[in-house]
């Protein structure tokens, strides 16, 4: 930090008790000035020597014989006039960042100029202020620190643009051109830490981050800090990404990290909005300039503080160009405090919608021509492929998250599901384990909710893993378990047609499999369950199933507990799938219903958006006859 000492004589000021102070010389006083609630008992010579409004205002109470003056509205208070009595005494002086602007515009207001006397405090300050000051990055801060208490005359004196200006002419230059300790926020260069970084003898260059100062301009006021960045955008030297940065550190210092305990406290949060208003009014315009996880944050909280409309439908316009960035995390919005549930879906749709309506002209030509059979009569269909797939796993991820909430209305969870276009998922994991966890945590969903919800899944696209899991899934319907039975045959025909022993089904040689793989439900009697309900298989898992299907075959009279409905659904598959397998499927049913329930004879007659018939494809497939053997 740059200083500068005013004087050479000896402070010989003194305090007694707290608002008292005087000079302690041979000579009586003969001036009493009032600053505020302290009183300086001084002498009038050396201070009109210097001053010309006190040459005024001893002149006028001269004329009343009173020796006492007040001058309660000097900027800076008793501090600032002190150093402006030290200086006129010719008593030593310390100047630095702190205290300049302070004694600068205290001797504006005493009139200390040249024409007074030469060599005044006003020059003198004016001079450290231009050579040491404005030159110094981290000394430009702290003095524009200090404008705020000495407003108007420290934005009369223009000191205030001369910060800006400093520091905006010192973000933009070259970082390989910074030298100083460019921040005391970050951590520090080897070179700082007086570790000195060699290699084969010769010295490394340190680099130099092109967001050096964005951490240090978070000090600063929030109408100051916008007068900065403004300022550095008008240079036109630094990248909409690093500014983008900057606002991202400013809005967690200033916005975020007390904006939770503001709102659920009922504290006043006019702070909070005026610097969320002027975070987004400063945002770059540039695609790209600010990462979707951070507008999604701004957004939140534009929702937590009840910002108008506009600034919202912003948000929301630039969130959706770029949606299929963000995380699941991000999506995680909380509804409004007159709701019963815990997300505000309504705006996560709002964005999805805004996402394909912003992607459905991109790049169409290319993307028609490569696509076109693919993703006919798609709504989406010009979406690059990368995009499709991020935000059905975007999506899917956010279901699975809403769906452990009690409150939510099984109509949001599946018109969300519903909105993102079926060849965005090329495989419907994902989704199966939102259905699942919404099955989970809604146990009281009838038939016909839990027909609609399953609905929205495709059981041709379940991976090995997944189906495994959903065989022995006692909260689906009958009729998916069905499905999934089935659909997996075909598979397992096929691979082994293909010369290919991987099959989903219990055979000999599965083993369970890898660190995405499902296991068995609590259909099997041997699974280890994990945080998301989904169990984890192994090699005992399939054994105890295996022995659960041949247990089941050599007592047929369990199958019988199941009623008409079991005769019916196994008449159905009989002839698509091995004998074993429906064992399976029945006795674990019926141990669970008891012959009746939820899983009725209407159940095996649902159908699902996505399925095949099944009576159809089992005449109409010949690897039906080629059928491996579980035993």
């Amino acid at each position: 930090m740059k200083y500068m000492k005013l004087g050479s004589k000896p402070d010989v000021f003194q305090t007694e008790g707290n608002n008292i102070r005087f000079v302690a010389t041979e000579l009586a006083t003969d001036i009493v000035i009032t600053v505020g609630e302290v009183k300086f008992y001084l002498h009038k010579f050396p201070l009109l020597s210097k001053s010309s409004r006190l040459q005024t205002l001893v002149a006028s109470t001269n004329e009343e014989s009173n020796d006492e003056i007040e001058i309660s509205d000097i900027p800076g208070g008793p501090a600032a006039f002190e150093i402006c009595a030290k200086f006129c005494y010719g008593m030593i002086v310390t100047l630095n960042a702190y205290n300049v602007l302070a004694a600068r515009c205290a001797a504006e207001y005493l009139e200390m100029f040249e024409t007074i006397d030469k060599g005044n405090l006003i020059y003198k300050i004016d001079v450290f202020l231009s050579s040491s000051i404005f030159r110094t990055w981290k000394d430009s801060i702290i003095v524009l620190q200090t404008t705020k208490s000495l407003l108007p005359m420290s934005e009369n004196l223009k000191v205030i643009n001369h910060c800006v200006d400093s520091i905006a002419s010192k973000a933009s230059i070259d970082p390989s051109e910074v030298e100083w300790s460019y921040t005391y926020n970050r951590r520090k260069l080897p070179s700082e830490n007086g570790l000195d970084s060699h290699w084969n003898g010769v010295r490394k260059q340190q680099m130099v981050p092109r967001d050096w100062w964005v951490e240090d301009l978070c000090d600063l006021e929030m109408c100051l800090y916008k007068r900065v960045i403004l300022a550095i955008k008008a240079k036109g030297r630094i990248s909409s990404e690093v500014i983008g940065e900057a606002l991202r550190a400013y809005a967690h210092r200033r916005l975020f990290s007390s904006l939770d305990n503001a709102v659920s406290n009922g504290l006043d949060c006019t702070r909070h909005c005026a610097a969320l208003e002027t975070i987004i009014s400063l945002l770059p315009s540039e695609e790209g300039s600010v990462p979707s996880s951070f507008l999604l944050k701004l957004l939140r909280a534009a929702c937590m503080l009840g910002s108008d409309e506009a600034c919202r439908d912003n948000l929301i316009k630039r969130i959706g160009a770029k949606l299929d960035e963000a995380s699941v995390s991000d999506l995680l919005i909380p509804a409004n405090s007159d709701e019963n549930a815990m997300y505000n879906v309504e705006l996560i749709s709002t964005m999805l919608e805004e996402f394909m309506a912003q992607h459905c002209d991109d790049d169409s030509a290319k993307l028609q021509e490569d696509d076109q059979e693919a993703m006919d009569g798609d709504s989406m269909n010009n979406v690059p492929s990368s995009s499709k797939l991020a935000i059905a796993k975007l999506i899917d991820g956010y279901l699975a998250e809403i769906a452990k909430d009690p409150n939510l209305p099984l109509l949001k969870f599946v018109t969300l599901a519903e909105m993102v276009p079926l060849v965005s998922r090329p495989v419907h994991d994902g989704l199966y384990c939102a259905i699942d966890m919404y099955l989970k945590e809604h146990p009281g969903l009838s038939k016909s909710e839990k027909k609609r919800l399953c609905s929205l899944m495709d059981c041709k696209k379940l991976s090995p893993e997944a189906s495994m899991h959903a065989v022995q899934n006692e909260r689906l319907p009958l009729r998916v378990v069905v499905q999934v039975l089935f659909f997996e045959q075909i598979r397992s025909s096929s691979s082994a047609a293909a010369g290919d022993t991987r099959s989903v089904l219990p055979r000999d040689d599965i083993v369970g499999g890898g660190n995405n793989s499902y296991g068995g439900s609590s259909r099997s009697a041997a699974t280890t369950a994990t945080e998301d309900g989904v169990p984890t298989t192994t090699a005992s898992d399939v054994g105890s199933f295996r022995s659960m299907s041949l247990a089941n075959n050599n007592n047929n009279n369990n199958n019988k507990s199941g009623g008409d409905q079991g005769k019916k659904a196994a008449a159905a598959a009989k002839g698509m799938m091995p004998k074993k397998i429906l064992s399976k499927l029945w006795s674990g049913k019926t141990a669970s219903s008891g012959g009746g329930g939820e899983n009725s004879s209407s159940d095996t007659s649902e159908t699902s958006p996505g399925s095949v018939n099944v009576d159809h494809e089992t005449r109409s497939t010949p690897s039906r006859n080629t059928r491996h053997s579980v035993s």
